[in-house]
């Protein structure tokens, strides 16, 4: 952002989804000691953000393994557990329900996938740079391809709180035009989620026990 004061950004993590490709119990499959879903949330949490607003659907043990990985990290105060009333809905109602639990003085909000366990510390950093405007949208881009986490700026949240269906928020990136900021990174995770048990070997033997403390 190019303001003189610090923004008001936030952070949203999805991780309602019951992973059915995975087989089930994608967000709790352990990665390099810890559960998957904790990647995400290190990640959202090293963030320029003031919170991390985590959409939950029902299952306990996913809700005990975020505040356990939230209190791990010394950062319980700064996760917001937004329980997803009709999770099964799809990604745009974990989104438009998180969206909604913004605060109002909210000048954008990453949006992370909880089953990207691999994205560098510092991306969500560049994309928040480059943030200069309400009505503007960052994405990371590798290889000719866009990634996550998406910085939506303060227009978009109404949009966010509105959506449905299972695609999330794609559609509001192509209604954004000039509107969209791309930044090139060279951050291979912002490719890589993990849709079936094999991503996860892959990224597990990666990473191995050498790889980022989540």
């Amino acid at each position: 952002m190019t303001q003189s004061h610090t923004p008001a950004l936030e952070a949203i993590v999805l991780a309602a989804g019951r992973g059915a490709r995975f087989g089930g119990d994608k967000l709790l499959a352990p990665l390099n000691g810890a559960p998957l879903v904790a990647g995400a949330l290190r990640t959202a949490l090293a963030a320029p953000v003031r919170r991390v607003f985590v959409a939950v659907g029902d299952d306990p043990r996913l809700v005990a393994a975020l505040e356990a990985a939230a209190a791990r990290l010394e950062a319980a105060h700064r996760v917001v557990l937004v329980p997803v009333p009709n999770a099964a809905e799809g990604m745009g109602a974990s989104l438009r329900t998180a969206a909604a639990a913004l605060p109002a003085d909210t000048a954008g909000v990453f949006v992370f996938l909880g089953d990207m366990p691999a994205i560098a510390l510092e991306t969500p950093s560049h994309l928040a740079a480059v943030l200069d405007a309400p009505q503007r949208i960052a994405v990371p881009v590798l290889a000719g391809r866009r990634g996550h986490p998406v910085l939506f700026g303060a227009d978009w949240l109404p949009a966010l709180a509105k959506l449905d269906g299972d695609e999330g928020a794609r559609a509001l990136l192509t209604q954004a035009g000039s509107r969209l900021i791309t930044v090139e990174v060279s951050d291979p995770g912002v490719l890589l989620d993990i849709d079936r048990p094999e991503d996860l070997a892959r990224l597990a033997q990666a990473t191995g026990a050498g790889g980022r403390d989540r």
